[in-house]
């Protein structure tokens, strides 16, 4: 299922304001919010739909790269909010619900704070046959992952973790303050377990209560056809595990092209340097042009002069978002030898005292003698 667009999804035009999208997005969470529509599939699709549309608007480098690529510029996951989970959203936009509670309920979750892991860059280098189809790339990575021992809780056993005192499990603590605009009431995260509601009593041998270990993982990522030097596709989920358990960090993936031997990308076209002698541009002559799904022949054209750019339509790269295919443009140079032998010197002598050669250097005489009569 191909994804909406995330402004239609918002309701706002491309160049709506943060605050625009903060406005919109909110109207959309408290319409679609879990506990408002409980066991409601749809509003749940909708509500994750809303929350990834406003992850990536209003982040600039994000939005700058889905206006100019659209969903393939940020990895082109297939369906609506596929890479958003409750926790991703409750932890980043808990604030703009204005109230509501987590997924499930608000006193299911209370104040506790997700952990989010960090996340990992790698760069990927594709051949533009691997650009013109796309490809599935299998990359190994060291990254934290949950400690399978704790199972990421960074704990000893169950028995070893308790709610924290200070906060008595809700993760926040609240202080009152005399003011002389009276009482100011502030609420903070607390300092003891760091938000999470919990403490560990007894650690795990195994990562030592962190909760992640460090491993290397294989990762499979599909990289759409058409993507270009310096795009950064994500992966969600497939960056670093967080400390204690929670969400997993992304996998940002920046591209790298490797020159080809014999095209030169520009945008979606290809372009190819055809060089042919002096006889082929004056008889005309077929040639064999090079492309990424293998070589065509070409009809060159008696009289054909240096300079002129050949069009194989379709032959070039395809659009990242599926709007068609560049060409290859083939420029042609006519090869002029430095030195030739004294047979071809004859040739060459007689060529300038025929007919076609002497009326294009009588046409060339009359031009010159025009612009330095203008310039007299």
């Amino acid at each position: 299922m191909s994804k909406r667009d995330f402004y239609e999804i918002l309701g706002v035009s491309k160049s709506a304001t943060k605050e625009e999208l903060k406005k919109a997005y909110r109207q959309k969470a408290i319409q679609y919010h879990p506990d408002k529509n409980p066991d409601d599939k749809d509003a749940e699709h909708k509500f994750k739909e809303a929350a990834e549309a406003y992850e990536v608007l209003s982040n600039d480098q994000k939005r700058q790269r889905y206006d100019q690529f659209g969903h393939a510029g940020l990895g082109g996951a297939s369906g609506g909010g596929a890479g958003m989970n409750m926790d991703d959203i409750f932890s980043h936009f808990g604030d703009i619900f204005g109230g509501f509670g987590g997924f499930g309920g608000g006193s299911r979750r209370g104040g506790t704070r997700v952990n989010k892991g960090s996340n990992l860059r790698v760069r990927v280098e594709l051949t533009l046959d691997e650009i013109a189809n796309g490809v599935e790339k299998k990359i190994k990575v060291k990254k934290y992952v949950s400690c399978k021992t704790c199972n990421g809780s960074g704990a000893a056993d169950s028995n070893s973790i308790s709610n924290c005192t200070t906060c008595n499990g809700s993760g926040q603590v609240t202080r009152i303050a005399n003011t002389i605009l009276g009482q100011m009431q502030t609420t903070s995260t607390c300092p003891s377990c760091g938000g999470s509601g919990k403490v560990i009593t007894k650690k795990c041998t195994s990562c030592y209560g962190e909760g992640i270990v460090k491993e290397e993982e294989l990762i499979k990522i599909d990289i759409p056809a058409g993507v270009m030097e310096g795009m950064q596709l994500s992966v969600s989920g497939k960056g670093n595990a967080a400390r204690g358990g929670g969400i997993n960090g992304d996998l940002l993936v920046v591209i790298e092209e490797k020159p080809h031997p014999e095209l030169i990308r520009h945008d979606n076209d290809l372009l190819y340097i055809l060089n042919i002698s002096v006889p082929d541009a004056i008889l005309g002559e077929t040639v064999e042009i090079p492309t990424l799904s293998g070589k065509v022949k070409v009809k060159i054209e008696s009289g054909t002069q240096s300079g002129k750019i050949l069009r194989l339509r379709g032959k070039g790269l395809p659009d990242v978002q599926g709007y068609g295919k560049g060409d290859i443009l083939v420029k042609v140079n006519i090869y002029i030898p430095k030195t030739i032998s004294k047979d071809e010197m004859k040739i060459m002598e007689k060529l300038k005292e025929s007919e076609n050669f002497l009326a294009k250097a009588e046409m060339d005489k009359g031009f010159f003698n025009k612009v330095r009569d203008f310039f007299e």
